[in-house]
């Protein structure tokens, strides 16, 4: 778990102990400490240990602290040189008209805003801009929640992200540790070298109570003295072994406390719940510490100072606190085994460890307690064996089951009732969720209230299981609220959902119908609600479920299910809804529409194009005829070569008198219809009828009598008038 170096000295002559040496760990996890019923709770004691640590590298790595970091200090910094300089003709702007203009006083605050209001708006700006900022990105990792239970639901889902990243990687770190420390640099001892060190291990921990030891390992490093714990190995460097004997027992001691208590694994967890943050700090560290130099550092820092902030000032304090308290319980070990004066030569002659670090490091990121404080602990302890002078100050005593915690130091009965508790609440609260959104939130209840809003006519009802766009275009339409609620309006009957297939936020339903007495099949398609109903329920609605008719221009009186259509001079679109409607014309006396059936589907994506075909009703053209007949016959009446309105003229006698006119044969009509109120009436070729003029002119031989003949056409416009038929002659004057 820790570094305790040591500086070397000449190796002491001290016998060793003869003692049974405990036997190696059996088990597929070889060499895990002793005194764990099983492996699981040596990982779960490890694991459990340091929920500071644990909490401070979750926020850090799984909230993008460090991208929050970094937009804050953005923000602050453009807030902070925009206000340096226009902050003060903002606050000067502030000052009401009167204290400005006041003599000496007006001048004074002006002057004394103008130069205090950069650096106050300044500072002020960049500290509320490096809130934002720091909020910001919290913020927007929850955007997409529309409510609090859903902001729950994805904090317990990336709290067990974390989780199982953070077990993974201890345990990838347990099960390949001896790979690990092996590419690293550690190898085997020589047979010299565990002639030496491995009767001292045994010796400790046979007084620590220990019935197995972790396997010994070592590197090649004459220059420091360290000794390094891992989950199931200790790493010794070759310096330690020119150590006395003495300060070599007590640092092995301070290790095998380590190894037993399972500091290692807690550590392990705390980097595996922050494993993204670890990687990328790993870069600047390796850099840092590959190319030592203060350029290569600046460059580092340039670059990665939001994470190593990050790192330095919350995943480190947090976690290094557990470390510290770790180191004073392993220096416990050495007085248990009879070596304080060996652990505390070893602590008097290093004066620091980890030197050239700030008060901060010191006091609060470092990964070892100050020397003076830890020889201070060591002075306030014993073992129940040691004897004390009367004057002697009372030391408390330290024995193995307070040293270790027992077999299971960390209690979760409690924890457990209360997790039990919780956890089966929560699956009986998922139960019922789970069949409140199956019953009322699947894609066939959106299918279902969709063909029943239809069924039941309810333009309200069924806006509701549209899209928010469709659906408040349905509301609005007055037209379809009547049209769809007339007796010619035949929804869909019988339904039958085939099928169902979903790809995440969308689905296609396959839905068979009757309408009109025939069976038919269709698509509906279905997307997911953006907003949740109780912040909890997403349920569905139909895309697509109105389509459009396509009204030609110029259409008078036409009616859908027995509505009334707006007559509009240009062509025109209105919605519609799946089903069989009926397109017709108001009734009048000129034409009679039969009625067309037009068949709209759910999912139709073009306008389907809707016209009254009107046709002339058999007791219009008696009507017609009789006023065009009536028409001609009062151009008739007229005695002049001309008659005003009319179809016919006299042509080519300048002084005739007396005339007559008489039609010998009327025309035939023929009635076109140009819409349900409007016809056209014109004559044939071969219906032309006939007029004569009778009566005299001058001539050079006297008076004469004055004979001709015409053929006669007729053309003009029949509309309706109330309940009467007006026919307009078309004469060019």
């Amino acid at each position: 778990m820790a570094d305790i170096p040591s500086p070397p000295r000449t190796r002491s002559s001290v016998p060793e102990v003869d003692i049974a040496r405990p036997e190696p760990n059996p088990g597929r996890l070889a060499n895990r400490p002793p005194g764990y019923p099983n492996a699981l709770v040596w990982l779960r004691v490890g694991i459990l240990r340091d929920w500071r640590g644990v909490l401070g590298s979750f926020v850090a790595a799984w909230f993008y602290v460090p991208v929050a970091l970094f937009t804050a200090v953005v923000l602050a910094a453009v807030a902070g040189l925009v206000l340096a300089f226009t902050g003060g003709s903002v606050f000067v702007d502030q000052v009401p008209d009167e204290i400005r203009d006041a003599p000496v006083i007006g001048g004074l605050v002006s002057s004394f805003l103008e130069q205090s209001g950069g650096a106050i708006g300044a500072f002020v700006g960049a500290g509320l801009a490096f809130l934002v900022g720091l909020l910001l990105v919290p913020v927007l990792r929850f955007s997409g929640a529309d409510g609090a239970v859903s902001v729950l639901t994805q904090l317990v889902g990336i709290a067990a992200a974390a989780i199982v990243v953070g077990v993974l990687y201890t345990l990838y770190r347990v099960l390949l540790e001896d790979r690990l420390l092996r590419v690293s640099g550690a190898r085997d001892l020589s047979r010299r070298e565990k002639e030496l060190v491995i009767p001292i291990l045994h010796e400790c921990a046979e007084r620590l109570g220990l019935p197995a030891v972790p396997r010994l390992l070592v590197e090649d490093d004459l220059v420091s003295t360290n000794a390094r714990t891992y989950a199931r190995h200790i790493v010794v460097t070759t310096g330690l072994l020119t150590d006395p004997r003495d300060e070599i027992a007590a640092l092995l001691s301070h290790e095998l406390v380590h190894w037993r208590t399972g500091d290692e694994i807690t550590s392990a967890f705390v980097r595996g719940v922050g494993l993204p943050l670890v990687l990328v700090h790993a870069v600047p560290t390796w850099l840092m510490r590959r190319f030592p130099h203060p350029a290569t550092n600046l460059f580092v820092f340039l670059f990665f100072w939001p994470v190593l902030l990050t790192m330095k000032y919350l995943v480190q304090p947090l976690h290094r606190a557990d470390v510290r308290a770790a180191e004073y319980r392993a220096d416990l070990g050495a007085v248990v085994t009879g070596h304080t004066e060996g652990l505390r030569a070893v602590l008097e002659r290093r004066r620091s460890f980890e030197s050239g670090r700030s008060g901060w490091d010191e006091a609060v990121c470092a990964e070892h307690p100050p020397n003076e404080l830890r020889l201070e602990r060591l002075e306030s302890v014993r073992t129940g064996d040691d004897t004390l002078a009367p004057q002697t100050p009372p030391r408390r005593v330290v024995d193995t089951e307070e040293l270790f915690g027992g077999d299971d130091p960390v209690d979760l009965r409690r924890p457990a009732v209360v997790g039990g508790v919780a956890l089966l609440s929560f699956c009986l609260l998922s139960s019922l969720l789970g069949v409140v959104q199956w019953g009322f939130f699947r894609p066939e209840t959106a299918v279902d209230g969709y063909f029943s809003a239809l069924a039941d006519r309810d333009v309200d009802d069924l806006a509701g299981w549209l899209n928010p766009e469709a659906g408040a275009a349905v509301r609005d339409d007055d037209l379809l609220t009547e049209s769809i609620r007339s007796a010619d309006y035949q929804p869909p009957t019988d339904i039958d959902i085939r099928s169902i297939e979903r790809e995440d936020d969308e689905a296609t339903a396959t839905v068979s119908f009757t309408v009109g007495g025939s069976r038919t099949e269709a698509q509906v398609l279905l997307r997911r609600d953006e907003e949740s109903t109780l912040g909890i329920f997403k349920g569905w609605h139909v895309f697509g479920g109105v389509s459009t008719l396509s009204v030609v221009a110029g259409q008078q009186g036409l009616m859908l299910n027995g509505v009334s259509v707006p007559e509009s001079p240009q062509e025109q679109t209105v919605i519609s809804v799946p089903g069989l409607h009926v397109v017709t014309a108001a009734a009048n006396p000129l034409s009679e529409v039969a009625p067309q059936r037009i068949m709209v589907l759910p999912g139709t994506e073009f306008d389907t194009p809707i016209q009254a075909v009107p046709e002339l009703r058999a007791t219009a053209r008696g009507s017609i005829d009789g006023q065009v007949k009536t028409y001609l016959d009062e151009c008739a009446r007229q005695t002049v070569a001309a008659p005003q309105g009319c179809p016919f003229r006299l042509s080519g006698y300048q002084n005739a008198k007396d005339l007559k006119w008489t039609i010998d044969r009327y025309p035939t009509t023929q009635i076109d219809m140009v819409g349900p109120a409007v016809a056209q009436v014109s004559t044939p070729y071969d219906g032309q009828g006939e007029v004569r003029v009778t009566g005299t002119y001058e001539s050079f031989y006297g008076k004469e009598t004055l004979i001709e003949s015409y053929v006669l056409g007729v053309t003009g416009v029949v509309t309706v008038t109330g309940d009467e038929l007006s026919f307009q002659p078309d004469v060019d004057e």
